[in-house]
């Protein structure tokens, strides 16, 4: 489990740092004040720290309890409780750092120490799970696409290869996998963002009534805001997070059979 705690942390923070901007650019254009008004294109790594933070962590913790499943209960069986895994990482580590990461996104504080002081004075812990729920929402479907799918197409190169995959090809399968799981859930995003960026405190927030609102002030198509930069994302952190797991995790496992 070693090996799964660390390869799941490099992956996490590799991704997160090398891809920020395009996140940034995600964030802006589903942010309600529009793209300009939230920064356009300058500053694109405000909120790195906080998310650099959150992503160790809570991806080292998602592999390692994965893992788990996978040898205690059966890869078939862990396809379908991996959203639940997710969930588990997301409530502890995600949700705080993305809040920080999303506001300094949209130029609504200057540094993460601004807004953990503004958003502890204002809000209480409360403030740090903003959209708590509507990101346990989202991830259901989107790990369930991503995770379900990256085992099948593993499973199927493997089998018409002959051999178990390279880091390199289960890098491709990431990327096709987070690719699709991306564009499916690109309204829930969208929801899950309008409502880590508002002011008002909650858990729930109102997931129904910030999907009527959007519907019935913005048109259908502004569900759909980000999803360029959103696929390129996940499609390229995909293939960074899955394919740098799986290389750190044998580099690992290599040098502790070698040692």
């Amino acid at each position: 489990m070693l090996q799964c705690l660390v390869a799941g942390g490099i992956a996490g923070t590799a991704v997160d740092t090398a891809l920020f901007p395009l996140d940034t650019i995600k964030t802006r254009l589903q942010s309600q004040v529009g793209f300009r008004a939230a920064g356009g294109f300058s500053g694109v790594y405000s909120g790195l720290l906080s998310a650099v933070i959150g992503s160790a962590p809570s991806a080292a913790a998602f592999f390692v309890a994965y893992e788990y499943l996978k040898r205690s209960v059966g890869a078939g069986v862990s396809d379908s409780y991996a959203p639940l895994v997710h969930m588990i990482s997301a409530c502890v580590v995600r949700v705080p750092t993305e809040v920080i990461k999303q506001r300094m996104q949209t130029k609504q504080y200057s540094s993460t120490y601004r807004a953990i002081r503004s958003i502890a004075s204002s809000d209480g812990i409360l403030g740090f799970y903003r959209g708590y729920h509507s990101t346990v929402v989202r991830e259901i479907p989107f790990t369930c696409i991503q995770f379900s799918l990256y085992e099948y197409l593993k499973k199927w190169y493997a089998c018409h290869k002959g051999r178990p995959t390279q880091p390199w090809e289960a890098a491709v399968c990431g990327s096709i996998t987070g690719g699709i799981a991306a564009a499916a859930t690109t309204p829930l995003d969208v929801i899950k963002t309008r409502i880590m960026l508002s002011s008002r405190v909650g858990l729930s927030s109102g997931i129904i009534s910030t999907f009527r609102k959007i519907l019935h002030e913005e048109g259908w198509r502004a569900l759909y805001s980000g999803i360029g930069p959103r696929v390129i994302w996940i499609s390229l952190g995909g293939a960074v997070f899955l394919g740098m797991y799986e290389k750190a995790k044998k580099t690992l496992i290599d040098y502790r059979i070698a040692a």
